[in-house]
């Protein structure tokens, strides 16, 4: 399973969108360098003030440029890190893959899928209805969350628009991705 990268992002501070930059540095153990988000504990204030020391299982927020197309059919134009994505992705099904796939990016960096995105109240203060438009139900009306993916960072690397995705999963059975 492969894909490319099509934008990276970073924010220093912890607001909603992540501005695309010419690359990104991908620190093992800890996330995007230079963004509010990285850390080995968690930096979601929501999760920071629930537990500040729980694992950081979100450095890295992916989420494929197919879904902005489709949202824009939807009435929402949007562009890649408008939603808060370090990683915007072509080409390879973010939400189809199982918890645990590696994904190899850029120069060498190895990412381990931990879970979705849980779509947020944020993203209605962005673009009224947006969170609606990013949770959708499957045929037994299960909830599928459309956010993204969050991976932590399992070897460094720096990130390129351009650069190579390539999706690792882990041996079967495979576990379906989860909030995180």
């Amino acid at each position: 399973m492969q894909g490319r990268i099509v934008s990276v992002g970073r924010s220093p501070v912890h607001g909603f969108s992540k501005p695309p930059c010419g690359s990104i540095t991908l620190l093992a153990g800890l996330g995007v360098e230079g963004d509010a988000h990285a850390g080995e504990q968690v930096k979601h204030r929501s999760r920071v003030a629930a537990d500040p020391t729980q694992p950081n299982l979100r450095q890295v927020h992916l989420f494929h440029a197919e879904m902005l197309a489709e949202l824009a059919h939807r009435g929402f134009a949007l562009a890649p890190g408008d939603i808060g994505e370090n990683v915007t992705t072509a080409g390879l099904d973010l939400l189809a893959l199982p918890r645990d796939t590696l994904l190899h990016l850029g120069d060498g960096a190895v990412l381990r899928v931990t879970g979705l995105r849980n779509p947020c109240a944020q993203l209605d203060a962005f673009r009224p209805g947006l969170m609606r438009a990013l949770l959708d139900r499957d045929a037994e009306g299960r909830l599928l969350r459309l956010a993204g993916i969050m991976a932590v960072v399992l070897r460094g690397g720096t990130l390129c628009p351009g650069d190579a995705l390539r999706a690792e999963p882990p041996p079967p059975p495979h576990q379906p991705l989860e909030r995180v």
